[in-house]
């Protein structure tokens, strides 16, 4: 019984450092040293590859590894480029789940809920819209573990998605990662840790918001002519 409670205590700590990697980071990247350039690979995968997995660290993570880089714990340039490529990775295996995945569930003419029509409006929507949705959803928590499945199911055009996935892979990565590299260690972003996080997420989006508003205002009739 005691073995178990053990074990049990172990996987809970195990998932809470998992979950909060940000704020153990230095802890790992003393324990596992070079290993911890692999830990991170998965986990940015994982958060970006998996419609499971959106509860992991995404842009926290990042900006801590661009402060502990900026301490020379982490190589800036080895970090860029395994990071870009597990975002963009993992993009790529969520598209691909889901561009399988929709055409099997999307095909009943007559579904209540899987309505082939709902796969048409989303490949629609898709082409029309979907680069601006790739880039945009990498900085939105959760919806850029959504983004690219739905791509998927949608069947938009995987050139066009490839070119919109590296774009934004690279934004996400490079502009979070070089930002805790400049800025997180001036003690005063160190101490509101969370509320930066936040003010990035913010302006990341920001653009995406004004962008939907202007398309809404434009989409409304204009007043009937008397």
């Amino acid at each position: 019984m005691e073995i178990l409670e053990q074990l049990f205590s172990y996987l809970v700590h195990a998932f809470n450092v998992l979950l909060h990697l940000d704020k153990y980071l230095g802890a790992v990247i003393q324990d596992y040293g070079a290993w911890t350039y692999l830990i991170l690979f998965l986990i940015i995968f994982c958060e970006t590859g998996l419609v499971i997995t959106p509860i992991l660290p995404g842009d926290s993570l990042l900006f801590a590894i661009g402060t502990f880089a900026g301490l020379g714990y982490l190589d800036l340039y080895w970090t860029l480029a395994l990071l870009s490529a597990a975002a963009i990775l993992g993009d790529t295996v969520n598209y691909a789940v889901g561009n399988y995945i929709g055409p099997k569930v999307f095909h009943y003419e007559n579904s209540r809920i899987f309505k082939k029509e709902y796969l048409q409006k989303t490949h629609a929507f898709y082409e029309k819209y979907g680069g601006k949705t790739i880039i945009i959803a990498r900085f939105v928590p959760i919806v850029r573990t959504f983004a690219p499945f739905v791509a998927g199911v949608g069947a938009m055009t995987y050139g066009k998605f490839l070119a919109y996935n590296v774009a934004g892979g690279l934004l996400w990565v490079f502009s979070i990662t070089l930002a805790g590299y400049f800025f997180g260690n001036i003690p005063i972003v160190k101490s509101n840790f969370t509320a930066v996080i936040l003010a990035i997420i913010f302006i990341s989006v920001l653009p995406g918001v004004i962008e939907y508003a202007r398309h809404k205002r434009a989409s409304r009739p204009g007043p009937a002519v008397q």
